[in-house]
């Protein structure tokens, strides 16, 4: 967690630089799902992602729903 936690602040301070790119969170929503999907099987349409920019800080926010009985991806 703490390395994917870093990843995505890089890819924001990126992306701040990179003001306008609005292909981003798209590009964030696809990759972070691949890694989630590694690991558990997800439902890709119970997903929700949401990127809220501030004037200091750009907040990324992933709220992935789990079935109760977590299945690992194949």
């Amino acid at each position: 967690a703490p390395v994917a936690r870093e990843r995505l602040q890089i890819l924001l301070a990126h992306e701040r630089t990179a003001f306008g790119r609005s292909d981003l969170v798209a590009v964030l929503r696809e990759e972070i799902l691949a890694v989630i999907a590694k690991h558990v099987a997800i439902d890709q349409e119970k997903v929700k992602i949401t990127m809220e920019r501030g004037d200091a800080v750009s907040t990324l926010e992933i709220d992935v729903e789990l079935p109760k009985a977590v299945h690992r991806a194949a």
